[in-house]
């Protein structure tokens, strides 16, 4: 019965359903292929033309959606724009893709495990499979987490602990420039100004303005959570080349 259903646009992605499931095991299988796939056949200039071009599949399918809504939808331009974190990025990965300058790894590494992750466990999707939607969230959310671990796994970029503060800098000029343009457009980017409808980490946050003040105080030792494995992982190559 879940099978048939996933056939149809569902109104609300759940937690744990066929429609959440399956996309996150093909970007897995994906992104694992795509690895070793490069290790072996690619040199490096294949490789870097391979996920240039996985950044703009991400930024296209995310622009491709917003021409869309506003030829043929009720496009509200004070609170529909892709200014969201994950949207932004989107946006945005194309550059990073071909200029790969490491100050903008040592943002986005934590940007995207840190936030796209949690968008990947608890999904804020208005309709389910197959709308052009559903396909743009899994598409943004997963292909950020492919192209990001690729840069890790691949083209061995590693973050240090220095890039954990710069990261968090960065998301604070974010997000001022969100405050603000939230109170011009009289809009809720970053969910500055309420939490999202679905279901999210926020939830056991409080209220707002609580919310906010507690997702503040946890983002460097999430940032820090997510430096752990880079710095266990350098700190045991030390030790073996000696």
């Amino acid at each position: 019965m879940e099978l048939l259903r996933l056939c149809f646009v569902q109104t609300k992605v759940t937690i744990g359903s066929f429609q959440h499931i399956i996309p996150i095991l093909f970007a897995i299988g994906f992104t694992v292929f795509l690895v070793k796939y490069s290790k072996k056949h690619f040199n490096e200039q294949q490789k870097q033309k391979a996920i240039h071009y996985l950044g703009w599949v991400v930024s296209t399918t995310l622009i491709g959606f917003h021409l869309s809504r506003i030829l043929f939808s009720n496009y509200n331009f004070k609170t529909d724009l892709p200014l969201y974190l994950c949207s932004l990025m989107a946006l945005l990965i194309p550059f990073f893709t071909h200029y790969r300058k490491y100050w903008m790894f040592e943002i986005l590494v934590f940007w995207i495990i840190g936030g796209t992750l949690q968008a990947v466990i608890t999904p804020d999707i208005t309709h389910g499979f197959p709308s052009f939607d559903y396909f743009r969230y899994w598409v943004v959310h997963l292909g950020l987490l492919s192209i990001i671990f690729y840069f890790v796994f691949e083209l061995k970029m590693k973050p240090t602990l220095r890039s954990v503060f710069k990261s968090f800098l960065a998301l604070q000029v974010y997000v001022v420039l969100m405050m603000v343009l939230n109170y011009l457009l009289n809009a809720n980017y970053f969910y500055l100004n309420e939490k999202p409808k679905s279901a999210s980490l926020l939830d056991y946050f409080g209220e707002w303005p609580y919310y906010i003040l507690v997702g503040q105080l946890i983002i460097i030792p999430l940032f820090l959570l997510i430096y752990l494995p880079f710095f266990l992982f350098g700190k045991k190559e030390n030790l073996l080349s000696k």
